[in-house]
């Protein structure tokens, strides 16, 4: 079957049309460009596009014959969409739904959402699994957490069956360093140290080294992007055997500090990683990391690849395209 992969053209959807082009998967990209890449697509089809636009989503599932979606397209900001909520409740909510009508009335019944563990909030406890709260704490979490109640919903009526993935803190780039994070937008730890290190940036700030943890920093769910390709591509195929709409934790149930994200870098880049510490920024939780077991109960997924990999495989990609894929 030809899969549509909204976003196609993004960090993580670029990681996942690769893997399905290498699987001998057909794939059509449908993307803006606004902040994907036309070059990170390299030879899959790509149709240049909004979600919202219902006609030309649904030309594009025809002349394909497009038979399951994974839906990367959406903002994904934090501080961005608490600064700007309309344009996330526009994006990723409206043209969520607009996507989910062409999809219901063309029957393509499998959806796999690129949906976030920021749907949790800050979680009572640790790890994370799937009962916990549903408690966003942004604009940007609460859009993933409306778009996963949609596809609920959605399943409910039979007319769509889907997996939301609720991702933890994506990281790292292919093994061959041909794709990767574009750090001009990026604002996750590991793309930054790598811009500090590379001396693209000022010092890395630091936020908080008081935390009650075993270096004082806080403590987060690293997963390698290639790892979470290939859970997107088990929850095709957990659909494609007639599987229930289910929402599953993607994280690797290790957490990892501040500092080891650092010390690590540290290690692959063979020099120091520029950094002050600077005071606890607001909100921020002290630990997220997943609890994996239903994700490998359910798709028999499992991470394969360590913080140290991840951390080579960025460095790998940012020291030879300081600049993504602008020219350089």
């Amino acid at each position: 079957m030809t899969i549509l992969v909204t976003g196609g053209a993004g960090y993580i959807g670029s990681h996942f049309v690769r893997m399905m082009r290498e699987l001998g998967r057909d794939v059509v990209v449908y993307d803006t460009l606004e902040r994907g890449f036309r070059e990170a697509v390299h030879d899959a089809p790509l149709v240049v596009g909004d979600i919202a636009d219902q006609i030309r989503v649904a030309d594009t599932c025809r002349k394909y014959s497009v038979e399951g979606i994974v839906h990367f397209a959406a903002y994904k900001s934090v501080g961005e969409s608490m600064s700007d909520p309309a344009m996330y409740w526009r994006n990723n909510v409206a043209g969520s739904a607009a996507l989910l009508e062409v999809a219901a009335r063309e029957s393509i019944d499998r959806i796999v959402f690129s949906s976030s563990c920021s749907v949790y909030g800050n979680p009572p406890t640790m790890p994370v699994d799937e009962s916990a709260p549903i408690a966003p704490e942004s604009v940007y979490a609460e859009t993933k957490a409306l778009v996963e109640r949609m596809l609920f919903w959605y399943g409910q009526v039979g007319a769509v069956r889907s997996v939301s993935l609720r991702y933890f803190n994506a990281a790292g780039a292919s093994a061959d360093a041909a794709i990767g994070e574009d750090w001009g937008v990026a604002l996750n730890l590991v793309p930054l140290a790598m811009k500090a290190t590379l001396g693209f940036r000022a010092p890395l700030d630091v936020y908080g080294d008081d935390y009650p943890t075993p270096d004082g920093t806080a403590i987060r769910d690293y997963i390698h992007v290639d790892d979470l390709a290939d859970a997107h591509v088990k929850a095709l195929e957990y659909l494609a055997s007639g599987g229930a709409t289910t929402a599953l934790n993607v994280g690797t149930g290790v957490g990892s500090s501040v500092l080891d994200v650092l010390r690590a870098t540290e290690r692959v880049a063979g020099r120091a990683v520029p950094h002050r510490i600077v005071e606890r920024r607001a909100g921020d939780p002290i630990a997220t990391f997943a609890d994996p077991t239903k994700v490998l109960a359910t798709l028999g997924w499992k991470p394969r690849r360590t913080l140290t990999e991840i951390v080579e495989t960025a460095w790998n990609w940012h020291s030879t395209h300081p600049n993504g894929f602008r020219l350089r």
